[in-house]
């Protein structure tokens, strides 16, 4: 059974853009969101200078979202330091505890956790040079901890980055009905429609070329599909590595068809039915 929860916003300089901080009922968490250009201002918030976790965001070379994960005993003379060393990132996440119960070996278990559940969702380039490493923390403080991070993975989602979140994770409380595609020239695909948009299933098969009335942008889609690995050739097919999230059914059906389509009339049920005649 789900509950439902109060978050609670406050922003610090009374803009929707600038620097925030989030509260849970009932949790001695704290969330602060603080944009690149507004880290210098935190001189004013003392808490800041504690032991906490913290989630750079920004994009690298290709233009890609990315995420830098780190730990500090004195969270804001480490974000002082990411000013004058790591330029990808334009905004931070930080969690303190509100009671400062957090501990050196906490906030490391923490760092791990969150590092693996990052790269298990795959939604940012992860920009951490190495893999933080697992400390030793007892039953019970792994126990809490793990309550600390369930806390933390809602606020990050809840402040706009669902980097922890696998593209599937919510198909449990939504029509999560498959769809199919069978065309030609190997496209052979199963999706279903989440909450964010069309995922085309990991299996799937794409066309194996496209027409020539293909967009640019289509076929720049395609092609950096191919590239970052997520669509690979096996056997002459081009076989999907991992599940795809589109923005619409026509996106998806468009790169699995390697032609424009229209992923209402597309996409089909078991029975022949199509996404326009079940809306």
């Amino acid at each position: 059974m789900t509950f439902g929860k109060t978050i609670k916003m406050f922003l610090i300089d009374g803009d929707p853009s600038g620097r925030l901080t989030c509260e849970l009922s009932n949790w001695t968490g704290l969330a602060y969101r603080i944009p690149r250009t507004e880290v210098k201002k935190c001189g004013d918030r003392p808490n800041l200078n504690s032991t906490g976790v913290y989630m750079l965001f920004g994009r690298n070379e290709d233009d890609k979202e990315a995420v830098y994960i780190g730990e500090a005993e004195e969270v804001y003379t480490r974000l002082q330091s990411h000013l004058r060393e790591k330029d990808f990132w334009n905004e931070v996440i930080v969690f303190i505890s509100k009671d400062e119960n957090l501990n050196k070996a906490h906030i490391k278990y923490i760092e791990n956790k969150l590092y693996e559940k990052a790269k298990a969702a795959n939604r940012y380039d992860l920009l951490n040079c190495n893999i933080p490493p697992m400390p030793s923390i007892s039953e019970a403080d792994r126990a809490e901890m793990d309550e600390f991070i369930s806390n933390l993975v809602m606020m990050v989602n809840t402040l706009g980055h669902k980097l922890f979140e696998e593209i599937k994770d919510n198909l449990d409380s939504i029509n999560s009905e498959v769809w199919y595609i069978n065309a030609a020239r190997g496209a052979k695909a199963k999706g279903i429609q989440t909450q964010e948009g069309f995922v085309v299933l990991k299996g799937s098969k794409i066309a194996n070329s496209t027409v020539d009335s293909f967009s640019d942008r289509l076929t720049a889609k395609r092609e950096d599909l191919i590239n970052s690995l997520k669509v690979q050739v096996i056997d002459g097919e081009y076989e999907v590595m991992a599940d795809l999230l589109f923005s619409s059914p026509s996106l998806a059906a468009a790169i699995v068809m390697g032609r424009s389509a229209n992923g209402m009339t597309e996409w089909k049920d078991r029975k022949g039915r199509t996404l326009k005649d079940l809306s």
